[in-house]
């Protein structure tokens, strides 16, 4: 049995013998995909409406089949509509001929802007093309087209299908389709004439009427009347009266101050060509009947002018070139550098005898030592022009900069620098950052890169304009060390820097803007510190308004100089003492067995002698009417130390060093006294004004939620308010605890600084002296992007283009999501700046638009809104029709374009016969020479006409002609009947 069952089990192929032959197999696949798209049986639709091929939408689909090892794509291409109401089309249906047939004589839509060729040539709002799949392939001899052409006949004939099939024939270049629709008893064929040199006697519209009635071949006498469609289109390629406005910037006038759109700070903007490079008028003649018109070789009536329709489109100009465009992509390539400063500017030069300059930090720090000069007679600009000297001394007189475009530039970036007054510190700088326009406000917030009036924002301008115009990447490495000069000079002379909100770095900006805010939290200080040093302690006060910025112990340390009494022998440390990072510093852990015989004893038994004795310290002013809870003593809001600010890099830092102490019980106790550094300064602080003081007087001021207070009554029935501390403050050994215990009361004024000014600053310092020209231009790279849709902004806004604020909309929603994060990839960053090039050429496009039409020169308001209409619909649509053809005012311009453009080419004519040119007399007489010759002829013929026999069906008939320069195309469609022939 086993046996006899394991042929049954093997599997085996059915072969098809009905289908033996390739060619039958390939006719097989056709009605296949045929059959799959369900394009079997009649399809009717609506009518066209006018316009519908350009407005409306069109769809394809493909599939792949192949004839023995030739492979072939099948496309689809189809409008999408409305399916028609089929109720009472069902009688009509069954002898109606295909809708493609009917669609061959539709005029709606002769001649659409832009469609497929097929769609052009034949009017078709839907038709399937088998083409060779590969690029290179081609169907070239003649008996392998016939046999194309019987396969498609056979499926068509096979399925039913009334959608019209293409097989595309020779190279594809040359856009040649012969194809068929089949009907119920009709046929129509499909076929194509292509040659290179034009026949003379088919050049106009006689010699077309006699091969179109030829090729119909109708029988009947006298023939029905072909109706004509023909347009021309005209060619402008001369725009030589209008010059193009955007001048080249003029680089030499930037020192003098007038700068002509390449002002430091401003971004240039617009083409440097004309982008609109011709302007093609259609003049169209939509209906005309044999016998109405005459156009042979000898004559013809058919006059631009006269026509009844005009249409205009634009060719724009291939890639022009883009000024902000320009400077954006020549910024982005400073990013791909992998040079450092110093092998830019050949650092091996500035190497002296016998000695190394290991670090840049070094050489600028002995560039910028004070000099013995008073410092009221020092400014900024001085300063940083002695330092290039000296270094122009080792580099040699050539120096990437001019030492008047640099002079402008540090000018523009520190303004401060301008006045010759003493450079005190006390110079009003406006810190303050104004509120630009709500839309732009977040910009700088959405792309991280900084507020457009900012000090980092003007400096990515000038880094931009010097790579694009002065020196390029040497001039870019060339500013920012003399840039890193001036911070170290600044710091070094307590001068804050300009263009920068004061207050902790902001970290919705770029780590560079951080970076100088930092510096300049730094400055600040330094600045108090340094003022306090010289501050007598009999001018200081005992008191500070409370109020004042941020709780530094710069200025508020100073109330307490006069209390010098002390014990341990400290005789009331002064500023003096806390200018270096080696003061006291009570550790937490540190004489923890002093502490508890001090004031850890004292905070808990209610505060013996040893307390008693202490004075208080560090008092800002009295806490409202709150007392302490043990002695009755107004409870004092101490003068404590801000906390230290932070860039993201270094919260990044700290972030990485608390995840590495891991989730052991030491590393939580660890990471808990890390964060608690800022509350432990600010215990003693508390301690030292308040002697005498608890744990629950300062939650009461620190945390007031943590202090919960209840109504009770007493043994004697009044009614008290009894405290007591949160739960969560109640936990044993919780952080409050254990830091109360630890803190000494130390007042702020002798405590080690949270925030070391001088260490941040030397970091901050080194960070930008080490930048390489390819970091600084990654940092300043979202600025640039930034000022370039600003400046994008601000141009759209004077020509209000649609399509441009839904692109600048688009651009803004990209970068904000590219430029968020750090290091993003080239590829996007360049996309970025693609999206802003068009938009500058769009715009570009509607200036020249303007300037070639003269919007401005209008009179009418009328006419000038119409004309602005124009303009806009040129930028956005493929073709526009001019409203009244030649006889309306956008015509009369147009009409004037071409007169002007044909006499500079003839003849340049005298001033009295240009003036001439607008009577009518002279207009007319000119007629001929108004335009040049047509660079294109369309014309399509039409006829219902009974084929093959008399007593035929009429059925449509239709022959479209295109004849330009080096081309000459017949596509005829035409029908014939198949029942009665």
């Amino acid at each position: 049995m086993a046996a006899d069952s394991e042929p049954e089990s093997e599997v085996f192929e059915i072969t098809d013998f009905t289908t033996a032959s390739e060619w039958e197999r390939f006719i097989s696949k056709v009605e296949e995909v045929l059959n799959d798209w369900k394009l079997i049986g009649p399809s009717l639709g609506k009518p066209l409406e006018k316009g519908i091929f350009t407005s409306g939408t069109w769809e394809e689909r493909s599939d792949e089949i192949s004839f023995a090892d030739f492979r072939f794509s099948v496309t689809h291409h189809y409008l999408v509509q409305e399916s028609p109401d089929k109720e009472g089309k069902d009688e009509e249906s069954e002898d109606a001929i295909p809708q493609s047939m009917q669609d061959l004589l539709c005029m709606n839509n002769d001649f659409p802007p832009r469609a497929h060729c097929l769609v052009r040539w034949y009017g078709l709002r839907e038709f399937v093309v088998i083409a060779p799949a590969a690029h290179s392939d081609a169907v070239l001899s003649e008996s392998k087209c016939n046999l194309l052409l019987s396969s498609i006949s056979i499926a068509l004939g096979n399925t039913g299908c009334q959608v019209p099939l293409f097989v595309q024939i020779h190279h594809k270049w040359r856009r040649m389709y012969m194809g068929e629709c089949q009907g119920p008893g009709v046929r129509t064929d499909f076929e194509m004439v292509h040659l290179r040199k034009v026949p003379s006697q088919y050049t106009h519209l006689s010699g077309l009427l006699d091969i179109f009635k030829s090729k119909i071949g109708c029988p009947l006498t006298p023939l029905p009347p072909v109706s004509i469609a023909i347009r021309f289109t005209y060619v402008l390629q001369d725009w030589q009266q209008y010059f193009w406005p955007q001048q080249p910037p003029d680089i030499d006038a930037l020192v003098g101050g007038e700068v002509g759109g390449l002002e430091f700070g401003k971004l240039p903007f617009g083409a440097c060509e004309d982008p609109i490079s011709e302007l093609h008028l259609a003049t169209t003649w939509p209906h005309l009947t044999e016998g109405i018109i005459v156009d042979n070789d000898v004559y013809s009536d058919l006059d631009p002018v006269q026509a009844p329709h005009w249409s205009v489109r634009v060719r724009k100009a291939d890639n022009p070139q883009c000024l902000l465009g320009d400077f954006v992509t020549e910024f982005l390539k400073i990013c791909r550098r992998k040079e450092s400063t110093d092998e830019i500017l050949g650092r091996s030069t500035f190497e002296e005898e016998g000695r190394e300059v290991a670090d840049i930090t070094h050489a600028l720090s002995k560039l910028t030592e004070p000099a013995p000069v008073p410092i009221h007679k020092l400014s900024v600009s001085n300063m940083v022009h002695t330092a290039k000297k000296k270094i122009r001394k080792h580099r040699g007189e050539e120096s990437p900069l001019n030492n008047d475009v640099l002079n402008t530039i540090l000018l523009f970036l520190f303004p401060d620098a301008v006045s010759e007054k003493p450079l005190d510190g006390t110079t009003s700088i406006d810190n303050s950052i104004p509120a630009p326009e709500a839309g732009d406000y977040t910009l700088y917030n959405q792309f991280k890169s900084a507020p457009s009036d900012s000090l980092t924002y003007k400096l990515a301008l000038c880094l931009c304009m010097i790579n694009f115009y002065h020196g390029g990447l040497k001039g870019v490495a060339h500013l920012w060390q003399e840039f890193v000069l001036e911070m170290r000079f600044r710091w070094e002379n307590n001068f804050l820097i300009p263009g920068l909100a004061s207050g902790p770095p902001d970290l919705r900006c770029c780590l560079l803007h951080q970076k100088l805010q930092m510096l300049n939290c730094c400055i600040e200080r330094k600045k108090a510190r340094d003022e306090g040093k010289k501050t007598s302690p009999s001018d200081s006060t005992t008191s500070a308004y409370p109020g004042d910025a941020g709780k530094t112990g710069g200025q508020l340390g100073l109330d307490h100089l006069r209390d010098t009494e002390k014990e341990k022998g400290e005789v009331g440390k002064s500023w003096d003492s806390w200018s270096d990072s080696e003061e006291e510093f009570f550790e937490c852990l540190s004489d923890t067995e002093d502490l508890k015989g001090n004031g850890q004893e004292s905070g808990k038994k209610g505060g013996p002698k040893e307390m008693a004795n202490l004075k208080p310290e560090g008092r800002l002013h009295q806490h409202g009417k709150l007392t302490l809870l043990h002695n009755g003593e107004p409870l004092y809001i101490p003068v404590t130390q801000e906390p230290a600010p932070m860039t993201e890099d270094l919260l990044e830092e700290q972030s990485e060093v608390l995840a590495k102490l891991g989730t052991s019980a030491e590393g939580a106790h660890l990471r808990a006294r890390m964060q608690s550094a800022c509350l432990l300064s600010d215990m003693e602080s508390f301690k030292a004004a308040n002697p005498g003081c608890f744990l629950e007087d300062f939650v009461r001021w620190y945390s007031p939620r943590d202090y919960i207070e209840e109504e009770v009554t007493d043994e004697k029935g009044n009614v008290v308010l009894k405290g007591e501390l949160s739960a969560r403050m109640k936990i044993p050994s919780n952080m409050w605890v254990e830091a109360w215990e630890t803190a000494k009361p130390v007042p702020a004024r002798r405590q080690r600084r949270l925030f070391d000014d001088t260490r941040e600053a030397e970091k901050v310092l080194h960070y930008l002296a080490m930048q390489k020209p390819a970091d600084l231009a990654r940092h300043l790279l979202p600025c640039v992007i930034h000022a370039a849709v600003l400046k994008v902004k601000e141009e759209e806004s004077l020509e209000n283009i649609p399509s441009v604020k839904k692109i600048i909309k688009q651009i803004i929603a990209h970068s904000s999501k590219v430029l968020h994060f750090p290091n993003p990839e080239d590829k996007k960053l360049e996309e970025i700046t693609l999206q802003i090039t068009t938009v500058e050429a769009i715009i570009a496009r509607a200036r020249s638009l303007k300037a070639k039409f003269g919007t401005e020169k209008c009179e009418h308001e009328e006419e000038k809104e119409g004309l602005e209409r124009f303009v806009s619909c040129l930028l956005e649509q493929p073709e526009v029709s001019v409203t009244g053809a030649g006889r309306g005012h956008a015509g009369r311009i147009i009409h004037k374009l071409f007169v002007n453009a044909q006499r500079a080419a003839a003849v340049a004519l005298p001033e009295e016969e240009l003036k001439k040119s607008g009577c009518p007399e002279e207009r007319r007489q000119t007629l001929v020479s108004d335009f040049p010759p047509p660079a294109g002829r369309e014309l399509i013929l039409r006829a219902t006409v009974p084929r093959p026999a008399p007593y035929s069906k009429a059925l449509p008939q239709r022959m479209y002609s295109v004849l330009t320069k080096e081309d000459f195309r017949l596509a005829g469609a035409f029908s014939s009947d198949t029942s009665f022939f």
